[in-house]
């Protein structure tokens, strides 16, 4: 397998891109421009991608820092690089690198520290890492947070996390009753041996955790967090990314199967064990929140999300929630609108209109108007007090009527009949063949209306009556076609 070093002489052509004074002109040419070639380390662009091109390890450290020096967005995804002194090497050589991805590399080797001779320096203009794919464990991330105390944007997607493993509290602020529990069964069982712990040991809160959980200090920099495609169900595992980073703006939990946004228990020991902290608790600078494609499934977490204070964009596509109503997609904007006061763009797409809110508003209070008060959220109350209560919308039906009363006068004879206004010209003289005694094709029909006393004549045989807009008390006059 390549190097990065390799690799990026394939890619690049740089392995004989020298400098040279020799250039041999051709004698063909009437005019010719000598340009000389930029010297190698000129060569390479500040955003460097070597993506799925198998690399495995750094390469010359010498050549590589000639090179590299001045990249500062670093593409390796779907590489073979296994080892952390591999990546920290290549860091070591590249000082201005700001953003990194390293997506589908397997790092599964836990990370300790850097290498000693890595300059710590270099680590300190990381602003962006994607990890994407790496079933990088959490102690690993607990160490690379250590080290990257610039670090703006991180990617944590499809890792399998099945639990948040990093806390800034201890396990039994979290969990406070776990311990209790446990001396309680430990008594009543002390006579049988249980291989499955030792005495002392705490019990795992699920398969996946205790023995690798890690208390850590608050990462005040990041502000952006993806954490799509993990399979983390509830919220309380959510609160601890939000407690490792208190200052973050935007969260992706798309595809993440999350039951509901609920309220989580509160951390202090003096406080009663029932008493529980909003689901916002730890995501007050949250201004951007990704939860499209969860398994949420009412109403209550809508109204939850609502009083996140610095919430402003929202998505919430492809819910379960949304199959059980029965609108158009048009409809149900209008009463997740109604319902997010403070959410300006929801589901992408352009920021909300005053106008657009107000009539979600008025569609919301109209929606719930004509349902039982017991099924009437808050937010009904809060939207009448607001607009006031609203009459029902009139239903008009704007269809021409069937039947119409028109005066048929022939001469000096006139009859009323019953016609329906669907039928065409050619057809409604096709019937007054046996009235008037004159064959279709020879008779010229007149329209009178009653309020203009104009006269059209009928003249396109496959044109509907009801285009004529016809009523019951207006007059058509039959005559022979000469």
């Amino acid at each position: 397998m390549p190097s990065l070093l390799e690799a990026l002489e394939e890619k690049y052509g740089l392995g004989g891109c020298k400098f040279s004074g020799n250039d041999v002109i051709s004698e063909e040419s009437l005019v010719s421009i000598f340009v000389p070639k930029l010297p190698p380390r000129k060569c390479v662009p500040t955003l460097l991608v070597l993506n799925d091109c198998d690399i495995d390890c750094a390469g010359d450290s010498d050549e590589l820092k000639e090179k590299c020096h001045s990249v500062k967005e670093l593409d390796l995804a779907q590489n073979k690089l296994q080892s952390w002194d591999e990546i920290f090497g290549i860091l070591s050589h590249m000082p201005r690198v700001e953003f990194l991805n390293l997506s589908k590399n397997r790092l599964s080797i836990p990370l300790l520290a850097p290498p000693i001779n890595t300059p710590t320096e270099n680590l300190t203009r990381l602003k962006s890492l994607v990890l994407n794919g790496t079933c990088l464990d959490w102690e690993s991330v607990e160490t690379l947070l250590k080290y990257l105390p610039a670090l703006n944007e991180l990617h944590l997607s499809l890792n399998d996390y099945q639990n948040v493993l990093i806390d800034t509290v201890d396990e039994e602020d979290v969990f406070p009753d776990v311990e209790e529990d446990f001396d309680e069964d430990f008594e009543k069982n002390e006579n049988i041996i249980d291989t499955s712990f030792t005495i002392g040991s705490r019990p795992n809160r699920t398969d996946s955790t205790s023995s690798t959980y890690k208390k850590t200090i608050a990462h005040d920099g990041l502000q952006k967090l993806h954490f799509t495609g993990n399979p983390v169900s509830d919220w309380a595992e959510i609160c601890r990314l939000g407690r490792v980073f208190p200052k973050l703006e935007a969260l992706v939990l798309a595809e993440c199967p999350l039951k509901a946004v609920e309220p989580v228990p509160k951390l202090s020991a003096s406080i009663e064990p029932d008493e529980k902290d909003p689901p916002y608790e730890y995501f007050k600078n949250l201004t951007f929140l990704n939860l499209s494609s969860t398994k949420i499934n009412t109403w209550d977490d809508i109204d939850r999300l609502a009083m996140f204070p610095s919430l402003k964009n929202l998505r919430v596509q492809n819910w379960p929630l949304w199959d059980k109503i029965e609108s158009t997609e048009h409809e149900r904007r209008q009463l997740l609108i109604a319902r997010l006061p403070f959410v300006e763009i929801l589901n992408g797409g352009g920021k909300i209109s005053n106008q657009e809110r107000e009539d979600a508003e008025r569609a919301f209070i109209r929606y719930y108007m004509e349902r039982p008060e017991s099924d009437r959220p808050a937010r009904y109350n809060d939207l009448v007090a607001k607009h006031g209560k609203l009459d029902p919308l009139v239903s008009i039906d704007l269809r021409p009527e069937k039947r119409v009363k028109i005066t048929f006068t022939h001469g000096d004879v006139s009859e009323v009949r019953s016609v329906d206004v669907y039928r065409t010209v050619i057809d409604l003289k096709s019937r007054l063949e046996g009235i008037v005694g004159l064959p279709a094709n020879k008779i010229r029909l007149y329209y009178v209306d009653q309020d203009l006393q104009g006269c059209e004549e009928m003249r396109f045989p496959n044109k509907r009556l009801y285009s004529y807009n016809i009523r019951s008390g207006d007059e058509i006059i039959i005559d022979q076609k000469k």
